[in-house]
């Protein structure tokens, strides 16, 4: 019926195929692990459905306000930050790159480099970029300013921002 050879290729296809399904399941494991699960001190995972009423008070820290980081802010270390924009961004008077200089640019009027072609978006809006401006454009340049040609993603930390702000108005002030 089966030879010595045939029962040894079922016995070892079988075999490498118990390998190869332990060794997915680890890889997973290792790639999608939450942490979840039972002994673990991990948060459960879950989703929060508001019901519109609460009787606990909101106890959330926002931390300082963007006055106070700006404030107590190192233009040295907003210099570092700077080096993140220096690809499209240069610091000399009517020096434009890819993007406009940035001499000054501390509460100048939006869009308002002479021979910078800018997003029709930023010509659009009205005022200065103040340092409060800034920090909201320099965390989300495309949530700031829709349709904005700036392809940067943004400053995520409030404090680099502040820092960067500072670096900012030491220049051409």
């Amino acid at each position: 019926m089966f030879d010595t050879m045939t029962m040894t290729k079922i016995l070892g296809a079988f075999c490498g195929a118990l390998l190869f399904f332990l060794l997915g399941s680890w890889a997973a494991e290792a790639l999608y692990h939450t942490g979840g699960g039972h002994g673990d001190d991990h948060a459960a995972q879950g989703y929060l459905i508001e019901t519109g009423g609460s009787d606990v008070a909101e106890v959330a820290d926002d931390g300082p306000t963007f006055e106070e980081l700006l404030a107590t802010a190192d233009a040295g270390k907003g210099e570092k930050v700077f080096g993140k924009c220096k690809a499209c961004h240069k610091i000399e008077d009517g020096a434009n790159g890819t993007g406009p200089h940035l001499y000054g640019a501390v509460d100048r009027d939006i869009a308002s480099v002479a021979g910078f072609s800018y997003s029709d978006v930023l010509t659009g809006m009205e005022g200065n970029w103040t340092p409060e401006a800034l920090d909201g454009f320099l965390e989300n340049p495309k949530g700031y300013a829709p349709g904005t040609k700036m392809g940067f993603s943004g400053l995520k930390k409030a404090q680099d921002r502040a820092n960067l702000i500072a670096y900012m108005q030491t220049i051409g002030g």
